[in-house]
């Protein structure tokens, strides 16, 4: 898709958008759609995009994907989680509906914000601002995530773990290869060993699957990648350490009776049957959430042809 087709496919749906580079390297923010973050190099969108979001309207029971690259809170699931308030999975509406402002824009850079109220799998609500500052850096993009605490009271570990969480979805299909250093993986899901290998110091893993999987890594990993050269790309995304007195925690898709009890998680790779894969970088949270806390990951994503 090109650029000026994902700003007449925005105009068409009546989602605003705010765009920020030039003809060789752009990336458009659309503001009433999750603010998600769509990047173009030569006019090209290179991240995903599913023009249903854009047009119709998400529900309990069906959640339209919009692509891009997304800001979500972590973990996922687990009682401490925010995808299972109702018992099920789905998207809280807060992030569905969030309508993000504009608060600073230039040739090169962007920061928007949206209040987004979140709820657990125990039940209890957290009054959040998400933020989003964007920089562009040659062909990169470089993005400061933060989730600000708005709520009155401290809470600790046991009742809440809250940090930022940004998925940058592309196409995947035969011959696309996620790949990062060799280092200590876990399994989210079912296993996905038949679909991995590592040689000379590398973890490739095929994104052509019928079925979904999701890798987790540690802070032993510094970088992520998707080589697609059916396409003609490399994108890498890596991480800056995160701000003191934050630490990485388990993300996992557990159920909402569960505890979380995995290894704290840097980076992921989703693959999901229906063709798309995301590349994830997760921050990290304080041992104690504190009013005016700001948790924050800043993930560079690096756009390459080959």
């Amino acid at each position: 898709m090109q650029l000026a087709d994902l700003v007449v496919l925005c105009d068409h749906g009546r989602r605003r958008w705010q765009v920020v580079g030039n003809d060789s390297f752009a990336v458009l923010a659309a503001l009433d759609v999750e603010g998600r973050l769509f990047a173009a190099v030569d006019g090209e969108v290179v991240h995903l995009v599913r023009k249903g979001a854009f047009l119709g309207t998400c529900t309990g029971a069906c959640y339209l994907n919009p692509g891009g690259d997304g800001l979500w809170p972590a973990p996922e699931g687990s009682r401490l989680g925010y995808e299972y308030a109702t018992g099920a999975w789905r998207v809280p509406p807060g992030l569905t509906g969030a309508r993000y402002a504009v608060l600073h824009s230039t040739n090169t850079s962007l920061t928007i914000r949206a209040e987004i109220d979140l709820i657990t799998g125990d039940g209890l609500g957290i009054p959040t601002a998400f933020e989003r500052a964007v920089n562009l850096d040659g062909l990169a993009m470089e993005v400061t995530e933060t989730i600000e605490y708005l709520g009155s009271r401290e809470l600790p570990a046991d009742r809440c773990r809250l940090a930022p969480w940004s998925l940058a979805q592309f196409q995947g299909g035969p011959g696309c290869l996620a790949c990062f250093p060799e280092s200590p993986v876990r399994d989210l899901y079912d296993s996905s060993a038949a679909l991995r290998t590592c040689a000379d110091g590398l973890w490739q893993a095929g994104t052509d699957t019928p079925t979904r999987y999701q890798l987790a890594m540690g802070s032993a990993t510094s970088w992520i990648e998707l080589r697609d050269p059916q396409r003609g790309w490399r994108i890498r995304r890596t991480t800056q350490p995160l701000p003191p007195g934050q630490q990485h925690i388990d993300i996992a898709d557990l159920p909402p009776d569960q505890e979380l009890d995995g290894a704290p998680v840097r980076y992921s790779v989703y693959s999901d049957p229906s063709g798309f894969v995301e590349l994830e970088v997760a921050g990290g949270c304080p041992a104690v959430l504190r009013p005016g806390d700001r948790l924050a990951v800043t993930a560079r994503t690096e756009f390459i042809r080959i």
